[in-house]
């Protein structure tokens, strides 16, 4: 018998996959590949059911031969180990970044006289309510609100990009790359304080209330399914903070971080060169306790950043907090620098990963921006957030756009930089 191989990725087996396995039965033996949790989010949506799931509903498709797991996108290691003789797949993966795995495919069999096989794409209109009920569990508040915790277990670093509207939103879902392992795409979204606030033309000084900051959560949270990680500030008096971790945690937010300052909220990013009060210990402390006890469920995160080293506090005063926090139930340390270089972050988290191997570290590497993901994962950082890059690379763009429209009388001259309206629409999906 021929040997031939498929793979799927799916949560639901429907006919567009039975094609592909009746397909492939006319030339031989079927195994099909269950995609590992940790590829399926390189590319794909976050998956609703577990891996073991997915392979005993392959399992009873009648004529399945053989299920295995495949733990990369691309196919290098599963056809050197299998060398089949055909590799079955629909037809659909010949543009956009999924052609990147096609090729892929297509050479390593080559490499030894193997065959693709393509069939067409099925898809209609119970395909098409299928995917959409798939997308409108991911966006389930009870879904959405675990699966950060779920991305700590799996990635070696949760990539996160700052958005601030919903269309932005859209961008952070959707985007996917080819990288040198494959295919990549961003894991959470951060909803930042100061880009909401520079969004709505206000200072980052807690002026946009809670209230106002609900809306654009609710904005990015109804077209998207990926976790959001909201930027808290100080989380205010202790008697607000607990209500507010209840209505996030009840809107499906993952996570909220909150700095140890008080007063007046000044932006990091000016250090001592403002007047900025460091929270005590112990009254931080009762903050994150408070909000613990608020939470209805184990899902929702509290995470402690600490400005000790944007104020210049030391090391050792951090590492304090660190302990202290952690001791208080915060599910998470974020540790802040403005440093160009790592030293300092990598100091740190040296230092509390040899009493503390398991809770999650973030960065927002804003200053020390030349270091990669993979060097942070190595000094234990679980997280890692592009906290304004959108905002700022929209900005200057915007304005520049203004000033020729000005200077020219017309926009015959920069409708080469513009994006055409149609493709920006192709995000936004119909009901």
């Amino acid at each position: 018998m021929k040997k031939v191989y498929t793979c799927f990725c799916t949560d639901v087996i429907h006919e567009g996959h039975l094609n592909i396995i009746n397909n492939g039965l006319k030339y031989g033996e079927v195994t099909v590949g269950i995609l590992s949790d940790s590829a399926i989010i390189c590319y794909n949506r976050f998956p609703t059911v577990t891996m073991e799931e997915r392979i005993e509903m392959v399992k009873k498709i009648p004529g399945v031969s053989n299920v295995i797991v495949q733990n990369d996108v691309m196919y290098d290691n599963i056809i050197a180990e299998l060398k089949p003789d055909y590799v079955i797949h629909g037809d659909n993966w010949k543009n956009g970044p999924e052609a990147a795995i096609r090729d892929n495919v297509i050479k390593n069999l080559e490499a030894y006289g193997g065959q693709l096989i393509e069939v067409g794409y099925t898809y209609n209109d119970k395909i098409r309510r299928i995917d959409a009920q798939i997308t409108e569990k991911l966006a389930m508040p009870e879904f959405r609100r675990r699966r950060l915790r779920q991305l700590l277990k799996i990635c070696p670093i949760v990539k996160t990009c700052e958005v601030h509207s919903g269309l932005t939103g859209l961008i952070v879902e959707k985007t996917v790359v080819q990288s040198d392992n494959g295919l990549m795409q961003f894991d959470a979204m951060w909803i930042s304080s100061l880009c909401d606030s520079t969004d709505k033309g206000k200072p980052d000084i807690e002026l946009v209330d809670m209230s106002s900051r609900l809306r654009t959560i609710d904005d990015v949270l109804d077209v998207t399914t990926k976790p959001v990680i909201l930027d808290g500030d100080t989380g205010g008096l202790i008697e607000h903070f607990v209500y507010n971790v209840r209505t996030l945690e009840r809107i499906g937010v993952s996570a909220v971080i909150i700095e140890d300052k008080t007063g007046l909220k000044k932006n990091s990013l000016f250090g001592t060169e403002v007047l900025q009060t460091q929270d005590s210990i112990e009254h931080f402390c009762e903050k994150i306790r408070a909000g613990k006890e608020a939470q209805r469920t184990d899902d929702f995160m509290i995470i402690a950043r600490i400005e000790s080293l944007i104020l210049e506090q030391g090391m050792e005063d951090a590492i304090n907090r660190a302990r202290a926090y952690v001791k208080a139930g915060a599910d998470g340390i974020m540790i802040h620098s403005r440093q160009k270089t790592p030293d300092e972050i990598f100091r740190f988290c040296d230092i509390f990963r040899t009493e503390d191997k398991t809770t999650p570290i973030v960065v927002v590497p804003t200053s020390f921006n030349s270091v990669t993901e993979k060097e942070l994962a190595a000094h234990g950082i679980n997280i890692v957030i592009y906290a304004n890059q959108l905002m700022r690379s929209a900005f200057p763009a915007m304005q520049k756009t203004a000033e020729a429209i000005l200077k020219n009388h017309r926009t015959m001259e920069i409708e080469d930089t513009l994006m055409p309206f149609k493709d920006i629409i192709r995000l936004i999906d119909e009901i």
